[in-house]
C-alpha cells in the first residue's frame, strides 16, 4: 500500500518512487510499447468481431475548451477510427470534467483522455472499472507536464508575491494542473491557497481556455493552466492549453508572462472501461501507437501541440493520484 508521505514525494516526479528491488523487478516486467521505438502500422481496415459487444464507439471529451472548437479538433480522430475500424464514431463532449467521469461510470462512453486526477476519481468512482491504456510522450522523452500561472504582461506583476490580495482563476475543481496539483504545491511552500488567505479572491473559469480568457479580459489577476514545460515558449510550448489557444489566435504570448510553474506532473492517460473486450483494448492502442506517424496532423489535433507520441501506461502510475484523492476527500468530510 502506498503511504501518504510516499504520495507526497512521489507526485510531482512523474514515476512513483518504489523500493529498489520493487523497482527492478517492475522495469524487469513492464516493457511498455512507444510510438518512439519505432514503425507501427496502422491496423488493417475492416470490421472487426468485438463490433458485436462494441457496435458503436463512444469517445468522450473532456472540458476545458468550447464545444464546437473540440468536436473541430477531434473530427480527424473520428473519421478514422470509422474508416479502419468500419463500426459507427461518435464523439462525446461533457461540459466539465466530472461529466466524462459520470459518462464512463455510466458505460455511456467507450474510453477518453482524461487529466491524472480525474483519472484518479473515476477509478475510485467505479472500482476499478476503468484502466490507463496509453499516455503521450513530450518531445524530449518524458511523459509529465506543468501547471503554470499566467498573468497579463501590463498587470505589472511579475512574481508571485505580488499576487497577494489580488484574484486568481482556477481552471476546473477536477483538474490536477488547473486546480488540485497547484494547491497542493503552493499550500507545501507555504502559500495559503482558501480565498482572502493570500488571494485576495478566487474562482473557476470553467475549463483551461476559459480561465486564462477571464484573465485577458481583466475578469482575474492571473489564471491557473497547463502546459509541456518543454519547446519554444513563444509559441506556448510543444503542446498544452497555451499552445492550443496561440494556435487558434486566441492568444500571444508576449501578451501574458508566467510567473509560477510547478515541478513535472505525470501526464493523463488515455483511459478505457475494462469491461470491454481485450481484442478492442489492442486494437485501440495499437491504432494510437501508429497514429503520430501515419496521420501527424490528426496526432498534432488530439494532443494540443507536437509530441514524440504515445508510449503504454498503467495504473501503478497513477497511484499516487487516488491516494491523494482519497486524501482531499477525508479532508472535506473533516472539515464538515
Amino acid at each position: 500500500m502506498i503511504t501518504a508521505a510516499l504520495a507526497r514525494r512521489a507526485l510531482f516526479g512523474g514515476a512513483l518512487a518504489l523500493p529498489v528491488t520493487a523497482r527492478a523487478q517492475s522495469a524487469a516486467e513492464w516493457r511498455p510499447r512507444r510510438t518512439a521505438d519505432g514503425t507501427h502500422p496502422m491496423p488493417e481496415p475492416g470490421r472487426r468481431a468485438w463490433a458485436e459487444q462494441v457496435p458503436a464507439i463512444r469517445v468522450g471529451l473532456m472540458g476545458g475548451e468550447n464545444e464546437a472548437d473540440r468536436l473541430g479538433r477531434f473530427d480527424g480522430l473520428r473519421r478514422l477510427l470509422e474508416e479502419t475500424f468500419r463500426v459507427p464514431v461518435r464523439l462525446m463532449p461533457a461540459s466539465d470534467y466530472a461529466g466524462v467521469m459520470q459518462a464512463l461510470s455510466a458505460r455511456q462512453i467507450e474510453f477518453a483522455a482524461l487529466g491524472p486526477s480525474i483519472y484518479a476519481a473515476a477509478w475510485i468512482d467505479t472500482h476499478g472499472g476503468v484502466e490507463p491504456i496509453l499516455t503521450i510522450e513530450q518531445i524530449d522523452g518524458s511523459t509529465s507536464y506543468v501547471s503554470v500561472m499566467l498573468v497579463r504582461a501590463d498587470s505589472g506583476i511579475t512574481n508571485l508575491e505580488q499576487m497577494r490580495g489580488r484574484s486568481l482563476a482556477w481552471a476546473d475543481p477536477n483538474s490536477a494542473s488547473g486546480y488540485l496539483i497547484p494547491r497542493f504545491e503552493l499550500r507545501r511552500g507555504g502559500v495559503g491557497v482558501e480565498p482572502g488567505q493570500f488571494f485576495g479572491r478566487t474562482g473557476f473559469g470553467g475549463g483551461h481556455e476559459q480561465a486564462v480568457v477571464a484573465m485577458l479580459q481583466r475578469q482575474y489577476d492571473a489564471a491557473m493552466t497547463w502546459a509541456s514545460g518543454v519547446g519554444d515558449i513563444n509559441e506556448g510550448f510543444s503542446r498544452g492549453n497555451m499552445r492550443a489557444m496561440v494556435e487558434k489566435g486566441m492568444l500571444r504570448m508576449s501578451d501574458v508572462r508566467i510567473i509560477w510553474q510547478s515541478r513535472p506532473i505525470q501526464n493523463g492517460p488515455i483511459t478505457m472501461r475494462t469491461d470491454l473486450p481485450a481484442e478492442f483494448r489492442e486494437d485501440i492502442i495499437r491504432f494510437y501507437l501508429a497514429l503520430p506517424q501515419s496521420h501527424p496532423a490528426v496526432f498534432e489535433q488530439v494532443g494540443r501541440g507536437t509530441g514524440a507520441g504515445f508510449r503504454e501506461a498503467r495504473h501503478a502510475d497513477y497511484e499516487v493520484f487516488v491516494e491523494m484523492r482519497r486524501e482531499e476527500a477525508a479532508a472535506r468530510r473533516r472539515r464538515s
